[in-house]
């Protein structure tokens, strides 16, 4: 099966839509399928091109086996509406007219979470008469809503109108998570043709292992129960909450908390704690994913927060299958939902109430005092994660793609 997928989003960005097609589309490259996907010049969140790349009008390269045409785009921080709709609808276009001429493929895949990267695969799979397949990742514009970047608008009627044209036209619509399947449903589109591949784990690649001691070293670690919080530092995640636990917990010499990434928001974190002299807290920029399993090694404890609005309850950040694979346990802070049911039916964590800084607090203070909970709490989560392996999840995927191709 030939495969094109289009997407904004590829390595070497480290963000969960790049690192779920890359680790897609490497199994089915093992399977003996063929891969083409169309992207721009790696700039995410920072708007600002990797290392050894330009923004061309057209670039191809191969990694993995994978076909990877990059296409030129209008780049700009992951920050400002007005700004990222026009990055979007940059890749759109030129997303569109550089899959014309890769060879016809069996289906055309596009993903989300903004839909334009979709239009532009929805449109290419009319000029070659191919199935198309909407990946959902996040329920857009809503997610726009509910973190307060705008206000339900026109501007915002007309984006849920382009939002259901899409879902209505897709063959099938293959969702990460069964609460978009099911908002989905309730909105009138058919659940025949609505799939859920959630998010999981490279398990070669993230795994336990022993503490990375250069890396405690380099980061002023070494002998601290260490908080970490791993990805990009945007406005769902309500950082300015987990400072301010951090901030309760600032006379504790002997816990620290670890940021990893950036975003939006990384300039407001670091101003928080230049502000408010958090000497307990260790900001890092976005690392390579090659050290991203070191860095996880480092985490005696992970949190994963969110927002207190009702959406967030639809969402599984994929951070938290990561940490089930390095058997890191989970300090879950974000509504109840799917994400909450996960890791309370897996037993790899704990949640407690979103955007509560002395909730967070005080279960961190509990979990440094009690090594055995925390042992047995890594032990399932590494129980886990062979439930959420990326290998098992890509072919669930590959099933779905057949048969829409036939």
């Amino acid at each position: 099966m030939r495969i094109l997928f289009l997407s904004d989003n590829f390595p070497p960005e480290v963000n969960a839509p790049a690192t779920r097609l890359i680790e897609h589309a490497r199994q089915w490259i093992a399977d003996g399928h063929e891969v083409t996907v169309v992207t721009c010049a790696p700039n995410f969140p920072d708007g600002k091109l990797f290392d050894g790349y330009r923004n061309r009008l057209r670039q191809v390269e191969t990694i993995d086996g994978i076909r990877v045409v990059r296409v030129k785009t209008y780049i700009t921080a992951n920050e400002g509406f007005v700004k990222r709709t026009l990055d979007y609808m940059s890749f759109m276009v030129a997303g569109f007219f550089a899959g014309l001429f890769e060879r016809r493929p069996d289906v055309v895949v596009a993903t989300s979470p903004q839909f334009f990267c979709a239009i532009g695969g929805w449109a290419l799979s009319v000029a070659k008469w191919r199935p198309f397949v909407f990946e959902l990742r996040d329920l857009w514009p809503a997610s726009i809503t509910a973190v307060g970047a705008m206000k339900k608008s026109l501007l915002i009627l007309i984006l849920e109108w382009i939002e259901m044209f899409l879902y209505r036209r897709a063959k099938a619509i293959v969702s990460v998570t069964h609460s978009f399947r099911d908002e989905l449903i309730e909105r009138g589109i058919p659940g025949d043709k609505i799939h859920v591949v959630v998010n999981g784990v490279d398990l070669a690649r993230y795994g336990p292992r022993e503490r990375d001691a250069d890396l405690a070293r380099e980061f002023d670690l070494e002998g601290k129960f260490t908080v970490g919080y791993m990805g990009t530092h945007g406005m769902a995640h309500a950082l300015d909450k987990v400072l301010a636990g951090a901030e309760l917990l600032r006379e504790r010499d002997d816990i620290a908390f670890f940021f990893a990434g950036s975003g939006a928001e990384r300039a407001r974190v670091e101003s928080i704690v230049a502000e408010r002299n958090l000497t307990n807290v260790r900001l890092i920029p976005r690392q390579p994913k090659e050290r991203m399993p070191g860095l996880w090694s480092l985490c005696d404890l992970t949190i994963v927060p969110l927002r207190d609005t009702p959406l967030f309850a639809t969402v599984i950040p994929s951070k938290i299958f990561e940490a089930m694979g390095m058997g890191v346990p989970i300090l879950m802070s974000l509504p109840t939902g799917e994400a909450t049911r996960i890791v309370e039916q897996t037993v790899s964590g704990v949640c407690i109430p979103p955007e509560d800084p002395q909730a967070l607090a005080d279960t961190v203070t509990e979990l440094c005092a009690q090594p055995a909970r925390l042992a047995e709490l890594r032990q399932q989560a590494l129980d886990a994660a062979p439930r959420y392996a990326r290998a098992t999840l890509a072919r669930r995927m590959t099933a779905i793609l057949e048969r829409v191709a036939k």
